[in-house]
């Protein structure tokens, strides 16, 4: 099968509502309310597809929400109705999913049949809360903030919505479209804390001859001061693979990418920790001018007695945490969201503060 010119998934998902989709759902119920989008998972929803994308799950696909009742009552028929109505190919994409492997992973194959399509006939609050662990039209929790992964934030507040006749996506992405401001600020002490934690490990392995210890160490910080980045221009950081695309689209990246990259090609500790410096004292700066807290001198230091040169990154969490009003978040350990917990030094070196316990308390705050 040859494919057509390839377009951006967001586009190829508009035009397939509006030609195809929306004119079948006019004709079989052109009362029933409803809403039309293409969110959540896939790499088009964020912007970063490409024609390898379309090897699966990639395609004229999109979301379509009624009113719960509408979806008891109708949901089965609208589906099947699209199966048997829509085009067999769309703008030269098939319509079609087949299943590939195992699980519901597919990809479009031409078929004679009925479509095995990608419109998927739901609701907002189930919708949302089979994405995120809960509905976003009702009360977010503290724990719901912090127990959701920024790559599933960022898959629902990214996409796009082509028609709202239930007036509830807009609302409910407006609602998760960035932290409320005292959770914002934890984030951050929490990120630099992430920092603080390893920053002297760069020379501290190095110094014992351990080199590919010390590059894994820098890796890590590289990887933390990106997402400290994303989250300093409000941005929710994506997982692994859009990582770099992500950042690469932030303010500071012009002038930092090439800092982190030598960070990432150096050879051994001292070119390694020199880069860092740099790095450290530019993210220092673009802190100082978000205005968040009095400003906190940007220049690197010696590591106490030990001949590390660092940041002393846990000073940005003072300055931050001293910023935060709301009680409950001020009482929260400095160990983050469940991103930011998964491999903190502080939960890994405090005995009492184990996994488990780490996780209770980022989830069921008291």
């Amino acid at each position: 099968m040859t494919m057509p010119s390839f377009i951006p998934g967001l586009e190829l998902s508009r035009r397939f509502y509006l030609d195809a989709v929306r004119p079948l759902l006019d004709a079989a119920a052109p009362d029933m309310t409803h809403s039309a989008a293409r969110l959540g998972s896939g790499s088009e929803v964020l912007g970063f597809d490409t024609v390898r994308s379309a090897d699966h799950e990639w395609g004229p696909r999109l979301q379509i929400f009624l009113h719960p009742q509408d979806v008891t009552r109708h949901g089965a028929r609208i589906t099947a109705l699209l199966s048997e109505g829509l085009p067999k190919t769309f703008g030269g994409y098939p319509t079609h999913f087949a299943p590939v492997g195992e699980g519901d992973i597919g990809v479009m194959q031409t078929t004679d049949g009925p479509v095995n399509h990608r419109v998927e006939v739901t609701d907002p609050g189930t919708w949302f809360t089979a994405q995120l662990g809960f509905d976003p039209c009702t009360d977010i929790t503290l724990a719901d903030w912090l127990a959701i992964p920024t790559q599933l934030l960022a898959e629902v507040t990214a996409g796009a919505v082509f028609h709202d006749g239930l007036g509830q996506l807009a609302s409910a992405r407006a609602t998760l479209h960035w932290y409320p401001h005292d959770l914002w600020l934890y984030l951050l002490a929490c990120q630099w804390q992430r920092i603080s934690q390893e920053e002297a490990f760069v020379g501290r392995c190095g110094e014992v001859g351990d080199e590919i210890g010390s590059a894994v160490v820098a890796a890590r910080l590289v990887r933390d001061l990106m997402r400290l980045c994303l989250l300093m221009d409000r941005r929710y950081p994506p997982y692994s693979k859009w990582l770099g695309s992500a950042f690469a689209r932030t303010p500071q990246a012009p002038a930092l990418s090439p800092v982190l990259t030598a960070v990432l090609a150096a050879t051994d500790w001292h070119t390694r920790e020199q880069h860092l410096a740099r790095a450290y004292e530019a993210v220092a700066a673009t802190h100082n001018q978000l205005g968040l807290t009095d400003p906190v001198d940007p220049a690197t230091r010696p590591y106490h007695a030990r001949p590390f040169q660092v940041l002393h990154a846990d000073r940005f969490t003072a300055a931050l945490t001293t910023r935060i009003t709301d009680p409950a978040v001020r009482a929260l350990p400095t160990i983050g969201n469940v991103d930011q917990f998964i491999d903190s030094t502080d939960v890994l070196s405090h005995p009492a503060m184990t996994r488990a316990a780490a996780l209770a308390t980022v989830c069921c705050p008291s």
